[in-house]
């Protein structure tokens, strides 16, 4: 199972929200850059990245620091946030990020999800957000009827690479994952599942390890920066497990 360091990026700066809410940002780092090489230099095999403003913009808006990330490390990276078009799909493969993350318009577009699949293969992945089961859309500002699995049941032969599920009420909070519903969705699909949303410790990355489905791997942010987890004994972990 795969640890993905989260850098979320607002403003040029690395920080955190909690439960997704822009006005509680803590800034960790203002040289996302050098906190994405730190993630590297202790041994991560993979980078998670969020564009928060891009995901209300509806355009990469940090584009300047993820270029910066892409240029300083060495690892392959994932990519969420204002991702909306082929165009923006295609400019940021490009410029050598490994996995776009497509979120709102795996809602509102479907087809440019298939597409976009088909077109880079092993390259696209759906973000899948949600509050209580339903999905949340543009920048979790919006709740929709949609609920988890449906919504990742429409992509079970579209060559996605990977769901990554956040449950938004865990995001930030320190309170653990939410093991039974990711492990729900890993059995309901046969696309490789990421957790997301509330990896707050050892504790819950062995969780998620064991909760009887493989999956692909966990994301983890503000537990990493507050030092909850240490990164390098986290990594130790799940490669012995």
């Amino acid at each position: 199972m795969i640890l993905y360091p989260a850098i979320d990026l607002k403003d040029g700066q690395a920080v955190r929200l909690v439960r997704g809410e822009m006005d509680q940002a803590t800034v960790f780092n203002d040289d996302p850059a050098a906190q994405a090489q730190a993630f590297v230099d202790t041994g991560c095999d993979w980078l998670h990245l969020v564009d928060l403003n891009g995901a209300f913009a509806g355009a990469p808006v940090n584009a300047d620091a993820v270029e910066a990330i892409l240029q300083t490390t060495k690892v392959p990276a994932q990519l969420g946030g204002g991702i909306r078009d082929m165009a923006t799909i295609e400019a940021w493969l490009n410029k050598g990020l490994a996995r776009v993350i497509l979120g709102t318009v795996a809602v509102e577009d479907p087809d440019l999800v298939r597409a976009a699949a088909k077109a880079f293969p092993g390259h696209v992945a759906v973000g899948i957000d949600a509050r209580n089961g339903r999905v949340a859309t543009k920048g979790w500002a919006e709740e929709t009827d949609v609920m988890v699995t449906d919504l990742a049941r429409q992509f079970e032969d579209a060559g996605v690479a990977a769901i990554i599920y956040t449950d938004i009420n865990r995001d930030g909070a320190m309170q653990g994952p939410n093991v039974q519903a990711t492990a729900d969705l890993a059995r309901a699909v046969s696309i490789p599942v990421i957790a997301s949303g509330g990896v707050s410790s050892i504790e819950d990355l062995i969780a998620l390890r064991d909760c009887g489905v493989a999956l692909n791997g966990a994301i983890s942010g503000r537990a990493l920066y507050d030092g909850a987890i240490d990164l390098a004994e986290a990594l130790r972990v799940l490669q012995e497990g």
